[in-house]
């Protein structure tokens, strides 16, 4: 009577898993996915998707093509894709991804950066260059520099 559902959840396949109660230190370099749910110190680096479970607490730099965080990371997380933070999910660092997920209750202290392509250079804060053709006009696409002035003049007078 009911046809049952060819459709099924993506969850990504765990290929390599650092279980509760694991500590391990070092460089992980994976063209698989990756789930941590012990504890981590070093860089991650995967092609594919690293999933930080709500037990894990991981001190380290991520590099990967999607992140689903549930426990704490302190240091940076890069994807090319998502960066999914559940409402159990901590980032105490900075994030550079094309997409930014943050369910109510997920914390992220630190900055986030959108990045639209997967070969994109960050960007680098304007006092840090001597370069001064970085305006207003080039952060806000569509302001002239003499526009990008004008909110800040008061309409009073």
């Amino acid at each position: 009577m009911f046809k049952e559902s060819k459709r099924k959840l993506s969850a990504p396949v765990t290929d390599t898993l650092l279980a509760n109660g694991t500590s391990f230190e070092g460089t992980v370099e994976a063209e698989a996915n990756i789930r941590i749910d012990g504890h981590f110190q070093g860089d991650i680096r995967s092609t594919h998707t690293i999933i930080i479970g709500e037990t894990a607490v991981v001190r380290s730099d991520i590099i990967a093509r999607d992140v689903v965080l549930a426990g704490k990371v302190f240091g940076s997380i890069t994807t090319e894709g998502r960066l999914t933070i559940t409402p159990t999910g901590e980032l105490y660092g900075n994030t550079a991804a094309a997409a930014l997920i943050i369910s109510e209750g997920g914390v992220l202290e630190g900055t986030s950066q959108m990045v639209r392509t997967k070969d994109a250079e960050p960007l680098t804060q304007a006092n840090d260059s001597n370069d001064e053709s970085l305006t207003r006009s080039d952060t806000y696409p569509g302001k002239s520099k003499e526009n990008s002035q004008a909110p800040l003049q008061s309409e009073a007078g």
